[in-house]
């Protein structure tokens, strides 16, 4: 047996034996002799807390008459210990499930791919134009940076800003796959590193300060080459406008700050007084903003377009206009793009799982092919317009094509109908006149009818082409294997194995529908104006406090 000495919580001496005893054993025995419960002691050897419970003594280095120190932790703490484990362990949980779900919304809708959803995410430039930029990584690494930016924007509104810089490291990522020379001429990227060092500042941690500098002279950099100089390139895309002002108070502001604890007082000064003028530049006249709202609109729009018009009456009129139709004809096209989807999701995937090439069908339909029938040979040459046409001129191919499209017909009736045989034996009907009332009416609620007696229509004798008897069903006709050649269910890719997380999926693409094109530069500067209020005091006391020094 050897001796271990205790001290702390519980003080004496115990005998043991090292090679048996385990963390857990030592400690339920000092919480006994301490009078309270295990999970209140906590152990340290040699300047570490003792963790592992199955350790053994000895594994530990421990040795005869060691000493071993016992604090008494409160209830209290350590319930706040472990509801702080677990709200970390939530944390990085959420945090990993944002960025598997912007990876695979940006995965599905920047290859081409039929989407699952009933919307499509397209990039667009400020005038609400489609762009594509590079080649499909491109795309797909701005998409997922723009999403995961857009994510973090939301947590930075909620002031949720350490979870926010996580997800803007994560979309700092996604815009580095990018070929740079694709991106340089836009600002998101400059955007996204003036929001990190912002969260930098809201957060006070001074352990930043040389990584924000750092951030901050690309973020000019890159806001410089996007907006030209003295924003000469945004001043003319904007028709006169100055939706920028803010954006750049934001970047002056942090620009001074760092400069202040670099000892750069100077240049802290210079930069936040100009910070200031544009503060006072955004500050809305009520006169202004009395007569915009006497007009129809709303004190947040009214706001917003007058600090984007430099507070120009007649520039902020004309922006809510301008706003306004873009909306309409956007949700134009956002009910014309769900139809299109709808459209395509019919036509099946592509071998490759791409969407069916709409503007192709459209061109081979111009030109007098049948819809269906051009639509399933751009299918299966995958969108080769020229490949798809020599089969619809080649009579012997345009004849099997047409075979397969009524063979997938009638297996979709059958797949259509089985399901309904199904779902009315649920209801507690018999399989045998559940199905004979199926193969008699064709539809679920006209077979429901005749089971409930209330049918009216005389039966016509059943197709057997269109319904097949549960139990007799073949291999090629059970639910999901059409989609491996095209079926247009409009989930197939997920009925591939992919574990899709939708309530986050959903809560990117709201992140993204909530967005505009003029949302990075649409802040409340409230915040901004007090920060220069607070270090341009800071600087001036440093001011007193070095010329009073210098006096003595």
């Amino acid at each position: 047996m050897e001796k271990l000495k205790i001290a702390g919580a519980w003080s004496g001496v115990l005998e043991l034996e090292l090679q048996v005893w385990t963390v857990s054993m030592l400690r339920e025995e000092v919480a006994k002799r301490a009078s309270c419960g295990p999970e209140s002691i906590n152990l340290i050897w040699s300047g570490k807390l003792l963790k592992d419970e199955n350790l053994k003594l000895i594994e530990l280095g421990i040795k005869n008459n060691g000493k071993v120190l016992a604090t008494r932790v409160c209830s209290d703490q350590g319930k706040s210990l472990k509801e702080e484990f677990m709200a970390e362990e939530e944390r990085s949980t959420r945090l990993a499930r944002v960025k598997a779900a912007a990876i695979a919304l940006s995965k599905r809708h920047a290859a081409g791919s039929l989407p699952v959803e009933d919307f499509n995410i397209e990039l667009e430039d400020q005038s609400g134009q489609k762009v594509h930029l590079g080649s499909e990584t491109d795309q797909r690494a701005v998409m997922m940076g723009l999403m995961l930016h857009a994510n973090a924007k939301q947590m930075i509104k909620k002031e949720n800003y350490k979870d926010a810089l996580e997800v803007l490291s994560m979309g700092e990522e996604a815009f580095s796959l990018c070929n740079p020379k694709v991106i340089e001429l836009v600002d998101n990227v400059p955007i996204l590193q003036i929001d990190m060092v912002w969260c930098y500042f809201m957060l006070r941690d001074i352990r930043w300060l040389s990584e924000a500098g750092i951030r901050l002279a690309k973020a000019r950099e890159g806001i410089e080459r996007s907006h030209g100089k003295d924003a000469s390139r945004v001043r003319v895309l904007q028709n006169g406008r100055y939706p920028e002002l803010a954006l750049h108070l934001r970047l002056e502001l942090l620009e001074g700050v760092v400069s202040f604890h670099s000892g750069q007082f100077e240049k802290s000064k210079k930069v936040l007084t100009s910070a200031q003028a544009k503060y006072f530049q955004l500050q809305v006249p009520d006169e202004a903003l009395s007569l915009l709202m006497s007009m129809g609109y709303k004190e947040r729009n009214a706001k917003r377009a007058l600090r984007m018009s430099n507070q120009q009456i007649d520039l902020a009129i004309d922006f809510l206009v301008e706003e306004k139709a873009k909306k309409e004809k956007k949700r134009e096209e956002d009910i014309q793009r769900r139809n299109e989807i709808m459209e395509q999701k019919r036509y099946g995937m592509t071998p490759l799982r791409k969407a069916v090439d709409l503007q192709s069908l459209h061109m081979l339909v111009s030109i007098g092919f049948e819809k269906e029938l051009a639509a399933e040979a751009l299918r299966r040459n995958e969108n080769d317009t020229q490949k798809a046409l020599d089969d619809l001129t080649n009579p012997e191919t345009n004849s099997a094509i047409q075979l397969d499209i009524e063979s997938r017909k009638r297996k979709r009736q059958r797949q259509a109908n089985e399901a309904a045989i199904e779902e009315l034996i649920s209801m507690g009907f018999e399989r045998s006149e559940v199905v004979t009332a199926v193969q008699a009416f064709g539809t679920k609620e006209q077979a429901l009818n005749a089971l409930l007696g209330t049918a009216k229509a005389n039966p016509t004798a059943p197709d057997d082409s269109n319904v097949i008897p549960s139990g007799s069903m073949p291999d090629e006709a059970s639910l999901g294997s059409w989609s491996e050649v095209g079926d247009a269910g409009g989930s197939s890719s997920a009925k591939k194995g992919e574990e899709r997380d939708l309530e986050m999926e959903d809560e990117l693409a709201e992140d993204l529908r909530n967005g505009d094109a003029f949302a990075d530069y649409d802040m409340e500067v409230t915040k901004e104006g007090e920060a220069i209020n607070e270090y341009l005091t800071l600087l001036a006391s440093a001011d007193q406090s070095e010329k009073a020094s210098s006096s003595r």
